[in-house]
């Protein structure tokens, strides 16, 4: 199953490590914090409890949402003068 996982999380430190786990679950960066990608609900689990033990007691707030197929096909994106991530192709 497709999910979308976002986050805040003030301290870079510990943002660079959620950003690095959802990397290594093979999830792709769709905005800066916000990741998508294919998992099962036990890799679900497991990344939501990879996380909750990077972030500790530090300030964060991190959602793992599960996208069905049927609202995957109807997913729209704007993408205006090629940016993508804070890159402009000028």
């Amino acid at each position: 199953m497709q999910c979308i996982v976002v986050y805040d999380i003030p301290k870079t430190k510990i943002r660079k490590k959620v950003a690095d786990a959802c990397l290594d679950y093979g999830l792709t960066r769709i905005q800066f914090s916000a990741f998508m990608g294919e998992l099962n609900s036990n890799r679900q689990g497991e990344l939501f409890q990879k996380i909750k033990r990077k972030v500790g007691q530090n300030d964060a707030n991190v959602q793992i949402i599960p996208v069905c197929a049927r609202d995957m096909e109807q997913r729209k994106e704007l993408s205006v003068n090629g940016y993508l991530l804070g890159q402009s192709v000028h």
